[in-house]
């Protein structure tokens, strides 16, 4: 099939390209990317983009899909719908599944999942450890083979640091990258929410900025000694920050990511105790969030990624010391990001697309998030002005454990295009207005 797509600015960082043009796909390709691209036969499909962005597919190299063994909160089918929703071409799930992937059957399982879901692309990440137990590495060279782009104990910090070290090395030996959940559970033993003046002011436990900051500087030093690569995970803490910014001037091999809950919120949102706010690590002060998008902003933090964890409304309906940690996020990551970021003027809309394509996709090794010629046509076509007010209600993840439920946001997918199948997406709440 041919498609062509007309009339978009067309942004690709990886490319450098900023411009009003053409797009031709054929048989799930790029081949051909000009200004006024002419029809040139019947069977040709045109989709009109006018006033749109055609965006490389945007990646979200940070999820959760549950599956297997939690198909009641997520399952792979329905987390790529999410993905699509959002405007994800491609998404990488986390290991804590039931069982853990730790092993090639499990990879081989999320991999056929996928396949018959057909929508995005899920490209699984492996875990460091056995069972997440954080003593016995996994067979990370069986775990490549099967197809794992990456391994993290998401969920987890591996507290012995020699195994650390370890596994930095075992990993460094198959070029995958290691993505770190920094937390010292020592630190942060039972806590629930920010440490500061509103876990005081409510009576919550509290995790310190420093649970998070001493892992951080721990992995960046072993990151040193093995000349490894690490990718720290869901960064929120203004000392997290420095220490990234710190370790890169340094020449160390170290990336690193925010979410968008981390840069939309602090932890004033827990004052209402919705337990939607509680995610790991938590919500932080206005100063974290400050610091966080200056890290965006001067390159410190490389991607936005979602930290999708879907969970049961019945689970999210405890009170907030027992509800469990995690929220949603495939379907709001965009959305949030135009509007708290690019629309705000803090960061240009280039920078956020690399954020959210080549960025992910250098760091998991992926020949993909540039719509250079030849490439897969995988490509996210964007509404930047159209307000909507966000509905959990339209989700297509199973979980619904969303706080951004009845924001008003500006700027959603409206098509998302996967191997030059077209699929149309953004439908997470009732449209407003269209512009300001």
């Amino acid at each position: 099939m041919r498609l062509l797509i007309k009339g978009a600015r067309v942004i690709d960082p990886a490319q450098g390209l900023d411009d009003g043009l053409d797009i031709l796909l054929q048989n799930g390709k790029i081949v051909r990317i000009a200004p006024d691209i002419a029809p040139d036969n019947d069977d040709m499909r045109i989709l009109s983009a006018e006033n749109k962005i055609a965006a490389p597919g945007l990646i979200d190299m940070h999820t959760h899909l549950r599956e297997p063994g939690r198909e009641d909160k997520e399952t792979i089918l329905t987390g790529a719908k999410a993905a699509i929703n959002g405007g994800f071409t491609s998404i990488a799930c986390m290991a804590n599944t039931a069982p853990v992937n730790d092993n090639q059957a499990v990879t081989d399982f999320i991999l056929n999942q996928a396949q018959k879901a057909g929508l995005c692309r899920v490209y699984p990440i492996g875990s460091i450890t056995k069972k997440l137990a954080g003593n016995i590495l996994s067979e990370m060279a069986e775990l490549k083979d099967a197809g794992v782009i990456a391994v993290s104990d998401d969920g987890f910090t591996i507290a012995n640091a020699d195994v650390m070290r370890r596994a930095l090395e075992y990993a460094s030996m198959l070029n995958l990258p290691v993505i770190c959940h920094c937390e010292d559970a020592a630190l942060s033993k039972d806590g629930v929410m920010h440490e500061g003046l509103m876990s005081t002011m409510l009576g919550l436990k509290c995790i310190p900025a420093q649970a998070e900051e001493i892992i951080v500087a721990r992995d960046i030093a072993l990151a040193e000694l093995t000349g490894a690569r690490i990718h720290i995970a869901h960064v929120s803490t203004a000392g997290s920050v420095a220490l990234i910014r710190d370790a890169k001037l340094r020449g160390i091999q170290v990336t690193a990511e925010v979410t968008p809950h981390h840069f939309s919120l602090t932890d004033e949102a827990v004052s209402n105790f919705d337990t939607n706010t509680k995610v790991n690590p938590p919500l932080r002060t206005k100063s974290d969030v400050s610091a966080l998008i200056e890290g965006l902003a001067d390159g410190a933090i490389d991607v936005i990624a979602s930290d999708h964890a879907p969970h049961t409304t019945a689970e999210k309906e405890l009170e907030y010391n027992y509800a469990p940690f995690g929220m949603i996020g495939l379907e709001t990551s965009l959305a949030l990001t135009l509007t708290k970021l690019v629309h705000s003027g803090t960061l240009s809309l280039k920078s956020a697309i690399a954020k959210l394509t080549i960025n992910p996709a250098r760091i998991l090794g992926l020949d993909k998030g540039t719509l250079k010629i030849g490439a897969d046509a995988d490509i996210t076509i964007i509404d930047i002005n159209k307000r909507i007010t966000v509905d959990v209600a339209c989700f297509r993840s199973k979980g619904k454990n969303s706080p951004f439920n009845k924001w008003e946001v500006q700027g959603i997918p409206v098509y998302t295009i996967v191997g030059g199948k077209i699929h149309p997406s953004g439908e997470i709440g009732t449209s407003n207005v269209l512009s300001f």
